[in-house]
């Protein structure tokens, strides 16, 4: 396994992140544990939940995550556990966003069900436009005072408000974020335009979400060809749009010698920003794909080639102006 350094902090992470989203909707708590178990033989030691995950059963996730740590033998100890708050946990006006009262009650919450004292990475899973980044960052000092978290991250922000986040703790001589997770894969690469630069400025490690656009990057021309399992979701509204490029990407792929899903990961372990891309199996062998990732090395022919093929964005505003 190979590690790196989370953003400008001292933390220890592996390349890649294992994504909890589908234990317990998708992937039933026993295989959930299994696959926890593989990613920690092969050396992964940074896991990535949040508290919204369950969805019709929010908690559920980190509860699953909870009881694997509670089955002892290192679990927890061998492990950088991220969650994230942020999304509604009732029909309370206070249990959302990231108010100084929803972020004591959302931590202690998530604490009990991970069955852990601390969470390595706290994460904001949404700008809240709402509340004064003095009252967040007042919360979080708090909590860093009490032992109860260590380090923390956004989700889902625009660079500017990475920008206002990091100069408010910067007042208040607090670290404020380390990392940021963000969607970006081949075919999505908005986060190029300022969000990536932002991150960069300021000593954020960037943690791709949705690596293979919801499984459009995986083969889906040559799978669905095949009689394969039907795209769903973003993958499937995106299909048609993107089709003539995720033909000459699967060729290029066959080219290489290399799956398509590979090839989309070992692509974001090559940008320079990215820390670890987060990868969401919901069985076994879709981990067991993703960690010949790590493997894969692409020149910068290749590079150039899947650039051609999925064009990038420039930093703004050189992306648009002159």
């Amino acid at each position: 396994m190979q590690y790196t350094h989370l953003g400008r902090s001292g933390l220890s992470v592996s390349r890649l992140c294992l994504g909890t989203m589908n234990f317990g909707p998708k992937t039933e708590e026993a295989d959930a544990h299994a696959i926890m178990d593989s990613a920690r033989e092969a050396g992964i030691n940074f896991f990535d939940t949040a508290n919204v995950y369950g969805w019709d059963k929010k908690g559920w996730t980190e509860e699953i995550v909870g009881r694997w740590f509670a089955k002892g033998g290192g679990r927890r100890e061998d492990t950088v556990i991220a969650t994230k708050l942020y999304g509604s946990m009732s029909e309370r006006p206070n249990d959302t966003f990231l108010s100084a009262l929803n972020i004591r009650r959302a931590l202690d919450a998530s604490l009990k069900r991970l069955q852990t004292d601390y969470i390595d990475l706290y994460q904001f899973h949404h700008i809240d436009r709402n509340t004064p980044w003095d009252e967040i960052w007042q919360a979080m000092e708090v909590a860093v005072q009490q032992g109860k978290i260590i380090y923390n991250g956004s989700s889902n922000f625009a660079g500017w408000h990475i920008a206002r986040a990091q100069e408010a703790a910067q007042r208040r001589n607090f670290t404020g974020l380390v990392s940021e997770q963000s969607i970006y894969n081949l075919i999505t690469r908005a986060v190029e335009l300022e969000v990536i630069p932002a991150a960069q400025q300021y000593g954020l490690g960037l943690l791709p979400w949705s690596p293979l656009e919801g499984g459009l990057l995986g083969g889906v021309i040559k799978k669905t060809g095949e009689g394969g399992r039907r795209t769903e979701g973003r993958a499937k509204e995106a299909l048609e749009t993107h089709r003539e490029a995720l033909v000459q990407y699967e060729d290029f792929a066959d080219e290489l010698g290399v799956a398509p899903g590979v090839l989309a990961l070992a692509w974001l372990l090559h940008q320079p920003a990215v820390t670890a891309p987060i990868v969401g199996p919901r069985i076994q062998a879709q981990l067991d794909d993703a960690l010949k990732a790590l493997d894969t090395e692409l020149d910068a022919e290749a590079l150039a080639k899947l650039d051609t093929i999925f064009p990038d964005h420039r930093t703004a505003p050189e992306d648009y102006a002159w």
